[in-house]
């Protein structure tokens, strides 16, 4: 910006208010403090206070609204890496692991303090006396509530043990999906506790304890707070799994002083295994990936460890992993399930070292989870971006007064550009689910490959109408109907599953004509649905492969274009060479496709129809006569002829 322009900009107008260019100035400077949402509202309720010009007010109100949402998005982002930064930390704790009740006892005040819940605590199994017991509480005020044992299979904890899965309850007291004791109750009563979360500990197969969060008031506890309380309990269980292999380590020490150099060797191995850990941590630290992770195993193991996608992996030894919680031999080497909450992300596999010693196989075990950490993150980046990108469409589709300006500015922040000629496209899947959870799966999975595709070709992707709408650019020399047809083969490889297609007519300068975008979109839902009365599921088109039926699908009803693809040759033909074959195909079939009627209608001979006929059959095609070309060249002899004065 030149000095000359800044300067206008501050320069106060005639009436002394300042003008409306440096309405953002005070929002900033509330922005940079970290100022409460509150505060947002005091330069618009100055300005009121000191008569300042309507428009000065709107300029700070508009104002207002964007540096909310940006604060909003600063915090959310925030938010993530605080999550991030505390999975980093406590796997960081894990590595140098010294004092187990100090881990566990920061793994709960940092779900506390992330999920935002008034307690957090944590109980684990007792064997010996058959029973369960608080290990470590966080928030909790009731002594009762502190010291509680409860019996296997009681309460909501005794739910999550027995199924190995995330249980959450809004209303614990009306909650009759588990047994509820009088001792259990009463505890929580003193507690006040209303909603609770709770999440299984596991080592391999078993559970060893639940790892809890609750509030003392109703709370819906959503999917990603489930999944990052998940991923701390499975940092607590490898802390206590850490922690038995210490006291073991101990044992050893003590019982078996006679294998000193069993033990030195065996102290090496743990060395090497904290120095792996340590380098993970790094790796973690200074966004490394998960082939990074890889790498550095692969120099400690001395092996070759690589990262597999899971449907690439060993089925059965992957899933053996999986089921056991640890790394499996397979062939000449191991494998190590990547999983999260539940969800299998991959393996990774050590090739050419068939023998590991049990802490060798913790460390592979150890690089398996730190992977799942940074695809977990990964994925986070992703759907963020996602989301960014469907709610900039959302807002094409749905809030058309947006500034263009602004449109063109968030566009390009996801390097799109909507100044460029675009395509709408609606896409729906064509198989049917059998309940509606796997059909909200299916449709989440059409989202989110249409969100990929869009990423990588520079465009937009929303879920919408039980479907998918993508707003993709159209490359030099290509059609609608080839990027519709592209597109479903593309999201139909994806999701494994016919995805069908329809495509509007081009749009040129989407963030000027938001209304177009609209258009588009009802357009490409009409070819949509055409295309699946037709039984041509899993394809793609555009209205202008339907012959006339585009004239009803088209949103502009294009009829210049339908006449000029239908029997532009013959009018141009009539235009350079002075003759009369659109006057004598109009004749033909008013005779009733009958030369000799024709010729009658004419004044000429019946050669010349015959003649004229064959020209016209040389620039339409020999098949112009069947039914559904006839038709359609009636229809635009018809378009043609009433649009004839209107042209003169």
């Amino acid at each position: 910006m030149s000095s000359d322009h800044v300067q206008s900009a501050e320069r106060p107008t005639d009436d002394g208010a300042a003008p409306p260019g440096d309405a953002e100035a005070p929002f900033l400077d509330l922005l940079a403090r970290g100022a409460t949402a509150d505060a947002y509202e005091q330069p618009v309720l100055r300005a009121r206070a000191e008569g300042q010009p309507a428009e000065r007010i709107a300029a700070l109100e508009h104002a207002k609204l964007l540096a909310l949402r940006v604060r909003a998005e600063l915090e959310g982002r925030r938010r993530r890496e605080a999550e991030l930064s505390a999975l980093f930390e406590t796997a960081h704790d894990l590595a140098g692991l010294r004092d187990v009740d100090a881990v566990l006892q920061a793994i709960v005040q940092r779900a506390r303090s992330l999920l935002g819940t008034d307690v957090a605590y944590l109980s684990l199994n007792d064997p010996a006396r058959g029973d369960t017991y608080m290990r470590v509480t966080e928030g909790s005020v009731a002594a009762r509530f502190q010291q509680l044992r409860l019996g296997m299979g009681e309460g909501l904890g005794g739910l999550v043990a027995q199924t190995a899965r995330p249980y959450v309850t809004d209303d614990y007291f009306r909650d009759e999906r588990f047994r509820h004791t009088t001792t259990i109750d009463a505890g929580v009563r003193d507690e006040g506790l209303v909603a609770i979360l709770g999440v299984p500990l596991m080592l391999g197969p078993h559970v060893i304890g639940v790892l809890f969060a609750a509030d003392r008031r109703a709370r819906v506890f959503e999917r990603e707070q489930i999944a990052l309380l998940g991923s701390f309990a499975a940092l607590a269980a490898a802390a206590i799994d850490t922690a038995n292999l210490l006291t073991e380590t101990r044992s050893a020490l003590a019982d078996l002083e006679h294998a000193n150099e069993i033990i030195k060797d065996r102290s090496g191995v743990i060395e090497r295994a904290s120095d792996v850990h340590d380098r993970l941590a790094e790796l973690v630290l200074r966004g490394g990936g998960v082939h990074d992770v890889a790498a550095a195993v692969s120099e400690v193991l001395d092996g070759t460890v690589e990262f597999t996608e899971a449907d690439a992996a060993p089925a059965d030894a992957l899933e053996a992993s999986r089921a056991e919680g640890h790394a499996v031999p397979h062939r000449d080497g191991w494998i190590a399930a990547v999983t999260a909450g539940g969800e299998l992300l991959g393996a990774l596999v050590l090739r050419g070292h068939p023998g590991l010693d049990p802490v060798d196989q913790r460390t592979l075990e150890r690089a398996a989870m730190v992977t799942s950490l940074l695809l977990l993150a990964r994925r986070s980046a992703a759907e963020a971006e996602q989301r960014v990108r469907g709610e900039l469409l959302d807002d094409l589709l749905d809030a058309r007064d947006r500034d263009p300006r602004l449109l063109r500015e968030r566009a390009a922040r996801l390097r799109a550009d909507l100044d460029a000629t675009h395509v709408v496209l609606a896409a729906r899947l064509d198989t049917a689910a059998p309940d509606a959870d796997q059909e909200a799966d299916a449709r989440r999975r059409l989202w989110s490959a249409a969100s990929h595709l869009a990423a990588t070709r520079q465009g937009l992707a929303a879920a919408r109408d039980g479907g998918t709408v993508l707003l993709l650019p159209l490359a030099p020399g290509d059609t609608a109907t080839d990027l519709a047809r592209r597109t479903a083969r593309h999201l139909g490889t994806a999701v494994h599953e016919p995805v069908t297609v329809g495509a509007s007519a081009p749009v040129a300068h989407p963030a000027a004509d938001p209304d177009a975008v609209v258009a588009g979109y009802e357009e490409g839902r009409r070819c949509l649905d055409a295309l699946r009365l037709l039984g041509r599921a899993g394809d793609g088109a555009a209205a202008e492969d339907f012959g006339f039926l585009g004239l009803l699908l088209a949103g502009d009803r294009d009829i210049g274009g339908f006449v000029e693809r239908t029997i532009g040759q013959v009018v141009a033909y009539d235009a350079r060479r002075g003759t009369d074959l659109v006057r004598t195909l109009d004749a033909y079939f008013a005779c009733g496709m009958s030369p000799a009627r024709t010729k009658d209608a004419l004044h000429v001979h019946v050669n010349t129809v015959a003649q004229r006929l064959e020209r016209v059959g040389r620039l339409l095609g020999d098949d112009w006569q069947s039914p559904a070309r006839a038709l359609e060249i009636q229809l635009a002899l018809r378009l043609h002829r009433l649009a004839g004065p209107a042209q003169s």
